[in-house]
């Protein structure tokens, strides 16, 4: 069983629901990531969501994209995210690390190469946001082997079969988009959020975790209610730039973010205990 696997059945064990979080490797810095990962850890996280930064991130709004800019200004690469889960494994073999990011680099790594190498690290699965299940065949070769998880996008506007075909390619879970468009766009429309989740649920055993549009303890707790888990990662994201941009330094940057992720934490848990 994976790490996310066994994550998402011991929180069902217990009642409760997993929180994950998203940030980007190399934002506020690359020295900064690791801290900022135990940060989140500590303050309830469940699973880390890596974000490898891209030159053309087209699933992000602005907050993400920028992230993504100011780590690729870094130098951060996704050999470099790589190398941080392996900094981040040598304190904590436990808490699952998923990187997302998009096809290119993997595709330029080679996919064998980066199954292996991504492995080694420690990273327990991959979400390849423009990678279509009509194209994940060579990619799920190479993840199964290493015994690493693939995990799938899917949005209020795809289609019943294209789920089923979603859900007979993924592993791990499936995240749901709650709003159509960008990351950090729009407000919940928590009745649809329910619809889509319960259609997905028709497909697969795999827990849904949903994301897009959550902000705070009040919103996490809403989605709490109706999936497995919940991400959490604009909100996040822009914290971390705005304890920066006020001159409060990245330390100030990873105590803001874990102040934020403990708020959330609070309110999913509010709804199981």
């Amino acid at each position: 069983m994976s790490r996310i696997a066994g994550r998402f059945r011991e929180l069902a064990e217990q009642g409760r629901k997993a929180l994950i979080p998203y940030v980007v490797a190399g934002d506020p810095s690359l020295e900064a990531t690791v801290p900022l990962m135990h940060r989140l850890v500590e303050s309830g996280a469940d699973i880390i969501e890596l974000g490898v930064p891209f030159s053309d991130p087209m699933s992000e709004g602005p907050v993400i994209q920028l992230a993504h800019e100011r780590a690729l200004a870094h130098g951060t690469s996704l050999r470099d995210a790589i190398g941080l889960v392996a900094q981040f494994r040598r304190d904590d073999a436990i808490t699952p690390v998923l990187l997302m990011g998009y096809a290119n680099p993997m595709e330029h790594m080679g996919y064998a190469a980066f199954a292996d190498a991504a492995t080694n690290a420690g990273i327990d699965a991959m979400l390849a946001v423009d990678l279509p299940p009509e194209e994940v065949g060579q990619v799920n070769t190479e993840l199964q082997r290493v015994g690493m998880d693939n995990i799938f996008l899917v949005a209020p506007t795809t289609p019943a079969a294209r789920v089923a075909r979603i859900a007979a390619q993924a592993s791990g879970f499936i995240y749901y988009v709650s709003l159509k468009g960008v990351t950090g766009a729009g407000h919940l429309d928590l009745d649809a959020v329910r619809t889509g989740v319960a259609g997905i649920q028709q497909h697969t055993a795999l827990p849904v975790a949903v994301g897009f549009g959550i902000k705070d303890a009040e919103s996490a707790k809403a989605i709490a209610a109706t999936a497995a888990g919940v991400v959490v990662g604009s909100a996040l994201v822009s914290c971390i730039a705005r304890a920066i941009a006020e001159g409060g330094g990245q330390q100030a940057a990873i105590d803001a973010a874990g102040n934020l992720v403990a708020e959330i934490r609070e309110g999913i848990d509010s709804i199981t205990s």
